[in-house]
This record gives C-alpha cells, structure tokens and sequence, in this order.
C-alpha cells in the first residue's frame, strides 16, 4: 500500500474502535477489519472485553473454536488479542453482498465457557471497474430522432458500498450524451442518448469511449469502446406497453413454466413492422441463462433451476427488434422474484465434542456445542424444534440464536453403558415442515465406583492332613466391573478374631489369590480354622471387600490303635486263668483299644493271630471281648499264649498287638481276681462320704432342674437341624453291638480300677455332624453300615449323648421318667464298685435328631 492507504487505513482503525464499543454497549461484541490487511494485524482485545483474567488465559486454553471462519482469525492465548492470521479477500468470502460478518466463537475451560463475536469485513477499493466486453458496436439509422435512448453495457465492479461505481463518463461528442441512472448503492446504468441527428454522409461511423468511475479514493476507472455505425433506413422503433415488467414464481419450478410475456409494437409496415424478442446479456449474468423466450411472442418461460437461496430476484433485459433491412429496437426490463419454498432440511453440525465424559459426571457437565442452520428463508429457515430422541441422558440447552449445548441430564454408569449414540433431529417451521437427524456418539470414561466381588461370602476348603507344604490349598477369584487398574485386583489376608493369627499357616498370592499352606496340618491338633481374604483393587481411591474362607483338616491314618489299661504295658506279658470247667463262650478277659484318628481311620477290629489253626479261643472283632469256643478237653495245653492284633480301618491299615497268657485250672475257685485295694480312713466321716453326700445334693439339683426343663422342652419341640462343624461319636446299644460315627471322634473312656472285666463307658464329643455315617458293630461282628445325612425323607429325634452313672437306688426313678417322657435312651451296664456288683443306669440328658435308619 501507499501513504494514501495507510491513511484509510488508520480511519478504518478509529471505524474499528468505534464498532467496537458499539457492540459492546449492545452485549455483543463485534470487530470490523479492512479486507487486505496485513497478517498479525490486531483485530481487538477480546479477552479485555469480556472481562477475562490474561494470568489464566493460557491454562484454561483460550481459543477459537474450530469452524469456516477459523483460518481467518487467531487468538493470542498469553493476552487474549485477536488478530489476523492470513489475508482476508472479502469478494472471495462475501461476493458483492452489502454486509460481510464472520461469525466466531471462542472457547475456555475450567470452568467450561463459549464466547461468540463477529468481525466485519470492510471493503477497500482494491478493484476497479471492467466491462465485459472491449467493444460495443451499435448500428443508428441516420433518421433517429434526437432523444433517442441506447442501452450501454453495465460495467462490473466487485468492491461494493462507496467503492463500486458511481458514475459514467463519455468522450465529448456533438451526436450523444450520456444519462447515469442510479438505482442504489448497488445498481448505476448508463444510456446513450442521441442529442443531435445523424448524417450518414458527413460522418458514418462515430467512436466513443465510455469510461466507469467508482466511489474510491482515489477512484477507479475502466474503460470500452462504443463504435457506433450509421445507418438510414427504419425511422420507427419498437414500444414496450411498460418499460418494467414484474413477475412471481416459485423456486423449483418445472421446465417450462410460463413467467411472463412481454409484448411491443411497430407503427413500420411490413418487415420493418415484424418484431422479434430477444435477451440483451451484456454481463453474462448466468441467472438469465434459466430462462427463455419466445422470439415471436415473447413469452418467457423457464429451463432451468431456479434456487431461490442462490438469488431472490432476477433482472431480465429483454430486447424488441424490427425485421427491417436496418432494424431498429428497444428494450425493457423484466424483475422475476423467486418465492421461497421449504426445499432446504436443517443442518446440524457439531462445532466441538469432548472426547471422553467421566461417568461421575453431574447433571449440567457440558460435552460438546452444536449449530444448526437451515438455507431457507422466513419460516421456512427457522428451526422451532432440537430435541434428542429417546431418553438417554443427555440434554440440549439454546445459549445462542442457533447454538445449542449438549449437556450431562442424568447419571452415567459405564458398566451398563460405554457409550451413548445420541440422535439429535431438528425441525423447521415450513410447510410441510422438514426434519433432520444427527447421530452423536459419546465416549464415557470410567472411575471407580465398583468394589471387588467374590462369587460366594464363605468359601469351604478342605485339605488333608500332612499335606505337604507350600502346596496350593484354594485360589480364590473376585471380579472387579471397572476397568483399567480399577479393576486390578490384589489380596491379602485378614486376620480373624475366632481361629488367631493364622498368617503363620497360610499365605496368599496378592495377584493369583492362590492360598499357599505354611506347614503341615494335623488334625488331631487342629481340625478346622478360620480366615478373610480381602480383594483390593487398584483405584484412587481404592475399594475393596472380604469373604470368609473356612478350612477344614480331612484325617489321615496316620496313629496306630492303643491299647488302654490293663494291657497296655509294653513288652508284658498278661495273664488270664480260666477254670478247667468253663462252658464255650465263657469269658475270658476284654481288650480295650483306641485311635487318635477319626472316621474309618479310628474303627477298630479285633484279632487272634498267633496261634493258628484249631484254637481254644475266640475274640469278639468288633467288642474285644475274648471267649472260649468250647469246654475243656484233657488234651488242651495248661497254658495258652494268645497275641491280639487290634486293626483299624484305614488305608493302609495301622496296628496294636497285646499277648495274653490264659491259665487253665482246676476249679472256678481258684480264680481269682486282683483288686486294687484303697486306703481307708478311721475317721468318722471320710472324704469319701463328703464327696458323696456333695453328689448327692448336685444330682439332686441337676435332676429338678432336668426335669423343669424336659418338660417344657416336651410342650415345644423344635426340629432343629445339627450343627454343621460337629464331631462324630461311638454309642453302645442295648443288645451290646456300637454304633460308630464316619467322622472325627474324641474318645474318654471310663473304667473300673478293681475289676480287669469291666465294661467300657465311651464319652463321645459333644456335637456329631450332620453329615456322619453311622456304622453299627452288632453281635454277629459284622459290620453294618447306615448313612445319617439330614435329608428331605423323615427324620426321628436323634439324641446328644452325655453319660453319666447313676450310683443309688433313687436316681432310677430320674432314668424310668426320663425313658418314660421318650427323652432317652437307658443303657445298662453292670461294673464293680468299692468291690461289690451294683447296677448302673447310664442314661441321656437331652437329645436332637437321629435319621430313621438308626
């Protein structure tokens, strides 16, 4: 530019600051900004006018969003100046439209905002005027009448406003003059008008130059040639009824559509009377080329689109020319104004969208800006409806004319839904009304808000004893819905108040879960125990949850039977004397025998293994008991040495031996038994009749409230089921036979201390398992194997043993009532006390359940 431009230019800056306070005042901003301007030029302080801190432009990322009108203009993120960013053409942007606004938006987070503001861009004189063609040549008949008007090309000028043309100018001539006609800021014609008769004789061709000027300054010209060539012939022209001619038509009419007709006349004769009709396209305006006319009647009709979006109205110059050797002509102006119809569906464009919402996102979180525009004009371009279909959750908020946000209406769940396809449709106002939809696809970004979840709360494990150590006893498994490390699961233990520390026994894979066994279990020590594993994921913060793991030692044979007194020295030899009289089944003696296992690994079976063959003696395999298989004979040995092998059940079978020396003698008389004699105080009362006179009262307290309570457990029965962790038990039936329980026992055996033939009163634990199999040990020494597991078939009361001895004559009325109220079962046993036989009634204090194939 030269110092004149830069002159302008500084008006165009005071024209700037004027606009923009302007806009200010009016609460939208608004810039103007010569077209050509230099790259960098400042366009305004946008951040000092929307009143924003320049320390936090740059962190919460001033911007302008991304659109048609982006190239054009950039922001200075450090102090929020808007400048230009690359040369601005405003024929290219806007054509020869009266207004040229760029519409803008800038963009800032934390909090999230949308700024919109508008540039205008001022035109420069940048182009003069240019005609279309170099040339124009005009044929005049020596006898036109001065006055006589001729249509001069329009010139064309692309700068609009002051800057396109003014005026026109034409070489001084004595024939013509020049009539300007203006008709706005936008539309300046010339005609020639003849001013003096012609003579074709004193000069036949006449040459002018017309020159166009537009309103710049400086100002602008261009130039073309009017040659002009005379001619005598037709002295009449033709006459339009009306210079201007007005039509309406729809757009998108159809091929052949009549506009108008236009119609003129010649007072000639003849060929110099006939008129043709024609169009006069000076400035190849392409508009014109949709329509035709009929050169006879003049009758304009369409053939091509009309749209009314590309042009509302259509000026049409038509011309009437004569048949004459030297035709003469007129013309006329056709208006055609194009009626909008609602041919066009709104458009809905997504100026920004967030890339990811957090599922915890609240209600109002702004995801992304939408526009919606519609090329129709009136109703027919205003969109009254933007709604999203279905109910999702999400909503549409106008902020601005056409400018709507997409915002967060509802909770998100990334575990039900990863994302969301959200269907936006807008709807104008035409008639019919047109619609259109857009398909928007949000992301939704987890957190974490779901703990680790195991498939069961308890978890049962069983592991055998002298397992070995550091072998994987469980894995246990939590899943995590999140994703990510929200998901990464680790464990640990959790130490629980009811089995102690247990960490010196276990360990846990905090990534596998496996649980790893740190020594090596035994179950007569140890039978179950207890422990948590916590499952923590990785999150911020983290979450977490527990299950109960319950580990239960499964017995092993892994303790042989033993032997209990009086057999029980090791490496002694015991003697038995047996009268030479004695009957067969005469009994001898009875092996009493125990293991530490449980199950099957503790049922015992008693045989003779030495000597084989034909033997004078037999032993109960089941009982223990040994008895003669016949009477004496002369020929039986004095002394039978027998060597008893007491077995269990397991697998493989563990083993006790006991040798037995049996001494036969003469009579029943010499055989006799040893007793244990105990010391005997010459006090009045003895300590003895102290502890009896103590029992006495305590089973006379425990047999009242007994009583009390047996019978109101006999007005409310409950069928309670067993406890689910109970130790198993060995009873003694009536007919002699046991009953042996598949599970863990513990055994306290009672016995006389006087007699070596006493019975043995077995003490089971105190609650048997519901899933015990029972096994009964009947005389005939075979075994009979009955299952307990609670099932849905019938169920009899089944009875929690606890013994105890009845010593005086009075308690047997306790045993008969209790046996009569169907609350025991009564066992008799017969033992030697103090040295004298007196019976002992062994009875049950409380029962439970017992399966009916007991």
């Amino acid at each position: 530019m030269d110092l004149t431009d830069d002159s302008w230019s500084f008006k165009w800056i005071i024209v700037v600051f004027f606009f923009n306070n302007w806009n200010n005042a009016n609460g939208q901003i608004m810039y103007s900004v010569s077209e050509e301007v230099n790259t960098g030029t400042t366009v305004g302080n946008l951040a000092k006018d929307l009143n924003l801190n320049i320390q936090d432009l740059e962190r919460r990322g001033f911007q302008v969003v991304t659109g048609p009108n982006r190239r054009y203009f950039d922001l200075n993120a450090k102090n929020g100046i808007l400048f230009v960013r690359e040369r601005i053409d405003r024929e290219e942007l806007c054509g020869r439209s009266s207004k040229c606004a760029l519409e803008l938006e800038a963009i800032v987070s934390s909090p999230m905002n949308i700024y919109r503001f508008e540039v205008n861009i001022l035109d420069v004189n940048d182009n003069a005027p240019t005609f279309r063609t170099s040339n124009l040549y005009l044929n005049i008949s020596e006898q036109t009448f001065p006055g006589q008007r001729f249509t001069l090309p329009s010139a064309f000028d692309l700068d609009v406003g002051v800057n396109s043309i003014k005026s026109y100018k034409l070489t001084p001539n004595e024939h013509f003059s020049l009539d300007v006609q203006s008709g706005g800021d936008q539309s300046v014609s010339a005609e020639l008008v003849l001013q003096k008769a012609l003579d074709r004789e004193k000069q036949s061709v006449v040459q002018l130059t017309l020159t166009a000027v537009d309103g710049g300054k400086p100002p602008k010209s261009g130039t073309t040639q009017i040659i002009v060539n005379v001619v005598d012939v037709n002295d009449n022209i033709p006459v339009f009824d009306k210079p201007l001619y007005k039509a309406r038509i729809p757009e998108n009419s159809p091929q052949g559509a009549s506009v108008i007709t236009v119609n003129a006349k010649d007072a000639d004769e003849g060929l110099n009377g006939e008129v043709i009709y024609s169009f006069i396209n000076h400035d190849n305006d392409n508009t014109v080329n949709a329509f035709s006319i009929n050169s006879i009647t003049g009758e304009i009709t369409i053939k091509g689109h009309i749209d009314y979006e590309e042009t509302a109205a259509i000026e049409i110059r038509v011309q009437a020319e004569d048949k004459g050797p030297n035709p003469r002509a007129s013309h006329c102006k056709v208006l055609v104004e194009v009626i909008d119809v609602n041919d066009n569906v709104p458009e809905i464009s997504v100026m920004s969208l967030a890339n990811e919402v957090r599922e915890d996102s609240s209600p109002g979180t702004m995801v992304g800006l939408i526009t919606v525009k519609d090329g129709d004009a009136g109703k027919n371009g205003v969109v009254v409806k933007l709604k999203i279909k279905d109910d999702v959750q999400f909503r549409l908020e106008n902020t601005y004319k056409n400018r709507y946000s997409l915002m967060v209406n509802g909770p998100l769940d990334r575990e039900r839904a990863s994302e969301y396809n959200v269907t936006i449709t807008a709807t104008d106002e035409g008639t019919p009304p047109l619609s259109s939809t857009s398909v928007i696809t949000i992301h939704v970004s987890d957190v974490n808000d779901n703990a680790p979840r195991f498939p069961e709360p308890i978890i049962n494990v069983y592991v055998k004893e002298n397992s070995q150590i550091g072998a994987v006893i469980h894995t246990v498994s939590a899943f995590d819905p999140d994703v990510g490390d929200n998901a990464r699961i680790t464990y640990s233990l959790v130490e629980s108040s009811k089995s102690g520390p247990v960490t010196s026994m276990i360990n846990i894979n905090s990534d596998s879960g496996e649980i790893h066994s740190l020594q090596s279990f035994n179950y007569e020590e140890i039978k179950t125990f207890e422990f948590k594993v916590q499952a923590t994921d990785s999150g911020v913060p983290p979450l977490s949850s527990n299950v109960t793991v319950n580990v239960f030692i499964l017995d092993e044979n892994d303790n042989s039977p033993g032997i209990l007194a009086p057999y029980s020295e090791l490496g002694s030899v015991n003697t038995e004397n047996v009268p030479y009289s004695a009957d067969a089944g005469y009994f001898v003696a009875k092996i009493r025998a125990v293991d530490s296992d449980s199950g099957y690994n503790a049922l015992l079976s008693y045989h003779i293994s030495e000597p084989k063959g034909n033997n004078l003696f037999r032993v109960g395999t089941s009982s223990g008991e040994i008895r003669t298989k016949r009477r004496m004979s002369d020929n039986d040995l004095k002394t039978h040495p027998l060597v008893i092998l007491v077995c269990d059940n397991g697998e493989p079978s563990l083993s006790a031996t006991v040798s037995i020396d049996v001494v036969v003698v003469e009579s029943a008389g010499d055989v006799k038994t040893t007793f244990r004699h105990a010391p005997i105080k010459e006090e009045s009362f003895s300590d003895l009749n102290l502890y009896l006179l103590i029992a006495i009262v305590c089973v006379s307290v425990i047999f009242l409230l007994s009583l009390i309570s047996l019978m109101a457990v006999k007005c409310h029965r409950t069928d309670r089921s067993l406890g689910r962790y109970s130790t198993p038990m060995i009873t003694t039936h009536p007919d002699g036979s046991w009953s042996y329980s598949k599970s863990a026992q513990q055994y306290d055996v009672c016995f006389s201390s006087d007699t070596l033939k006493s019975d043995v009163v077995v003490f089971p634990a105190q609650f048997p398992p519901a899933d015990a199999e029972l096994i009964s040990i009947n005389g005939g020494d075979t075994f009979t194997r009955t299952q307990t597991l609670p099932n849905k078939e019938k169920v009899r009361e089944q009875t929690r043993y606890s013994v105890c001895c009845v010593l005086e004559l009075p308690f047997y009325f306790l045993a008969l009532f209790l046996l009569y109220m169907d609350y025991t079962h009564v066992c008799v046993c017969v033992c030697e006390k103090w040295g004298h036989p007196i019976d002992v009634m062994v009875f049950i204090l409380y029962n439970h359940k017992v399966s009916s194939a007991t």
